[in-house]
């Protein structure tokens, strides 16, 4: 992938913030407008849409760290558009600079990494620690 994937490769799409997007703790809706969370899992949506048609068959792409900030309200109808422009490909890291922005105002901005491994070690990696846990809860009934 690195040789191919190159700073300054952009995805963008946009959504409409719908009800199920506000944020809601134990029932209840804080604020009637698009959650940090909602936000969030379109900023990394966007950054994944980088990477995947560089990814080689044997190469996966996973979060490794977000650094972001919600700055404005997106409401209810409102349309947001997300942008993951990548800035650095290294190795085993992909860095996107992320945006959400509505017509009217910016919604949220910061920085995406993903790591990039290959399939069959991170395939090894879950399954080992699914094994020790499985271990550990049949170990307690």
């Amino acid at each position: 992938m690195i040789d191919r994937l190159q700073p300054g490769t952009t995805e963008e799409f946009t959504v409409t913030v719908t009800k199920d997007m506000l944020p809601v703790f134990e029932g209840q809706v804080v604020h009637p407008v698009m959650s940090t969370v909602s936000m969030i899992y379109y900023m990394e949506w966007a950054g994944r849409r980088v990477i995947l048609p560089y990814l080689e068959a044997d190469e996966e792409g996973s979060g490794f760290a977000v650094d972001i900030k919600h700055v404005g309200p997106a409401v209810i109808g409102q349309e947001v558009t997300f942008r993951a422009t990548c800035v650095q490909v290294t190795e085993k890291r992909v860095v996107c600079e992320v945006t959400a922005d509505t017509t009217r105002n910016r919604v949220g901005l910061g920085t995406f990494v993903q790591a990039i491994f290959k399939k069959d070690e991170i395939k090894q990696r879950f399954e080992a620690l699914q094994a020790e846990i499985n271990q550990e809860v049949n170990g307690k009934s």
